[in-house]
């Protein structure tokens, strides 16, 4: 028995001891991010993080601790093997699902869960450079290595030993066993392990997110994915219904922009379009120099912010007004997205004609689930596209969609309403141009994405300009989210959610800057109050240009949520069920942004 004891201390340590490494790991690939930590903080995520890197090992010890068991009533070398085989495979996956999480977490700000699932296929292998790869498969085979070699030097000579036991001690081994159960819980009380117990730091998110076992954090979204419902009991219901009033109280006017009644409208939605590639917003120079210069032809809204952080959640933010939510996207959910209004619908209602031109695939991330319940006349992918463009890892450059566009507009019926959605600036940042910025830097490579883009919508607006119907036309330009670059920034960060809003067109009567603080839900009634009226419809979309709005925007981010006004800022973060940014706000603004989450909670629960 006390051999066979020794072997399952053994593989728990040893357990515990990969959970160790894979979160230094996780920090050392991070190391922009772990360099604003100090060394006791990086010491306190490994510490407070043990408790469920317990819980996981608890996971693997239950199944090694009853082979174990078995194994006093079973004789023969099978115990050898079998331990062996089973270490293995837990060591692999666990590798996979480490090596993975490094490099997601860069780019989406949250440790790994059943997300990336969501978005596998064609368009996910766009986001993959062959570098990172090859990077975090080396990590991975060092990682493999190291601990393969440490299995076979420190505990296979252990199992190769095993000498036969009194059937008695297999009541022993079950107890050593069961009470990895209690690890697995990971307390006494009615609280179980949760991605909570490990957070200790009220400011630094950063911190808080590097205690987290990513691999039980995986497998639990996995366990609970199919069940997407949220809180009732967030704040409260009455305060609810008060303060979201407060924040969208109805507008009998609006300040009109427009010479033409009924003009035709484009809408640009560019990926990752943040402020901070746009001079005009504060942004770095010479990466957008055509929109910076567009932006003093038209109407911009310079305090204009993303509702969520990926092109999923920005199109239902723009397309349907309603805002991205803190750990799913609805999109997810045709039964949902098809409920909601939609700015097509509204626009089509008007006597417009409709149309979609992206050049990816449609079905990526469950967009076709959504143009097509918002009635779009017709749709344009990748694939209505000669192969000899579809050349780029996403699909066809903005380019020669742009030039396609144009042949559209040739027979399109006025009014048109037409959207167009680009994709040459996501990663990773491959063009059809020469560099503009030749630093291999992941800002420079993303600058250089941005700037072609910009260069593909310049000179589609110089086309767009020699139209006979200029005069009757309207551009809107707009981002379908922000992005960490430049600057690596984080998540909850309110500069990483900043985005362009312009309206330019032969249409508008005189360039000027708005900066009441808006979100993208407010496109579809800021544009529905220049054509005819705002839609209740909308529930979280408000008039820019009316004339009483609550100037505000909401923001999300994987179980969080952000609120912008105008000198004020604050973000919450549901896991800590805390307030960890402020600025200038009162505990009326904190209650106005429960109210607009427990709104958003309670609206998407009834779809």
């Amino acid at each position: 028995m006390r051999d066979r004891l020794i072997v399952f201390a053994k593989l728990l340590l040893y357990w515990m001891l990969f959970m160790l490494v894979a979160r230094a790991t996780f920090l050392a690939y991070n190391y922009d991010y772990s360099a604003q930590l100090t060394l006791g903080e990086i010491l306190l995520a490994q510490f407070y993080g043990m408790a469920m890197d317990l819980s996981m090992t608890g996971y693997a010890m239950a199944l090694l601790g009853l082979l174990l068991t078995v194994s006093t009533l079973l004789k023969g070398k099978w115990i050898h093997y079998a331990l062996l085989s089973i270490s293995g495979i837990v060591l692999i996956t666990q590798i996979l699902i480490v090596i993975v999480d490094i490099e997601l977490y860069r780019h989406w700000g949250f440790r790994m869960n059943n997300t990336p699932f969501f978005y596998m296929g064609k368009g996910a292998a766009g986001s993959v450079d062959t570098w990172v790869a090859i990077k975090v498969l080396l990590i991975g085979a060092l990682l493999g290595a190291g601990f393969i070699r440490l299995y076979f030097r420190w505990i296979a000579p252990s199992t190769n030993t095993l000498q036969p036991a009194l059937k008695k001690s297999s009541l022993v081994l079950l107890l050593a066993t069961a009470s990895m159960f209690l690890c697995i819980r990971g307390s006494l009380t009615t609280a179980t392990m949760n991605t909570g117990f490990v957070y200790f730091h009220t400011s630094k998110m950063y911190a808080n997110h590097a205690a987290i076992n990513v691999v039980w954090n995986f497998f639990r979204s996995l366990s609970s994915s199919s069940r997407v419902s949220y809180p009732e009991d967030f704040y409260d219901q009455q305060l609810t219904a008060n303060y979201f009033q407060e924040l969208y109280t109805p507008s009998d006017s609006t300040h009109q922009l427009f010479d033409a009644e009924k003009p035709n409208v484009m809408l640009i939605i560019v990926e990752s379009y943040t402020a901070g590639v746009i001079e005009a917003l504060g942004g770095a120079k010479d990466v957008t120099p055509r929109l910076s210069a567009l932006c003093k032809e038209g109407i911009l809204f310079d305090n204009f912010y993303a509702s969520g952080d990926r092109t999923d959640k920005g199109l239902v933010g723009v397309l349907a007004a309603y805002p991205a939510q803190p750990n799913s996207s609805i999109i997810k959910f045709p039964g949902k997205t098809q409920k909601l209004s939609t700015l097509n619908q509204k626009m089509e209602a008007l006597g417009y004609h409709t149309s979609f031109i992206y050049g990816g695939d449609a079905d990526f991330a469950n967009f076709r689930s959504l143009i097509t319940a918002s009635g779009f006349d017709a749709l344009t992918e990748d694939e209505d596209f000669d192969s000899d463009l579809n050349t780029s890892k996403w699909g066809v450059h903005d380019g020669f969609v742009g030039e396609r566009a144009l042949q559209e507009l040739d027979t399109a019926t006025a009014p048109f309403f037409k959207v167009w959605l680009t994709q040459s600036s996501h990663e990773p940042f491959t063009v059809p141009a020469k560099p503009q910025f030749p630093n291999n830097s992941l800002d420079h490579q993303f600058f250089n994405s941005c700037h072609y883009t910009d260069s593909c919508l310049g000179a589609f607006i110089d086309k767009l300009k020699l139209r006979k119907d200029w005069n009757n036309t309207l551009v809107i330009i707009t981002a379908d989210h922000g992005h960490r670059l430049p600057g690596n920034r984080e998540i909850q960060s309110k500069e990483r959610f900043h985005i362009p809003l312009l309206f330019l067109g032969g249409v508008i009567k005189k360039d000027s800057v708005i900066h009441t603080v808006g979100s993208q839900t407010d496109i579809a009634n800021t544009l529905l109050g220049q054509l005819d009226k705002p839609s209740p419809d909308f529930m979280f979309s408000k008039d820019l240009l009316g004339n009483n709005v609550n100037p505000h925007a909401a923001f999300f981010f994987n179980n969080g949520f952000g609120l912008v006004m105008p000198d004020k800022f604050l973000v919450f973060d549901n896991t800590a069920k805390q307030f960890i940014k402020e600025e200038n706000v009162t505990d009326q603004d904190k209650n106005r942004a429960k109210a607009y989450q427990q709104k958003l909670y309670s609206d998407f629960n009834s779809r």
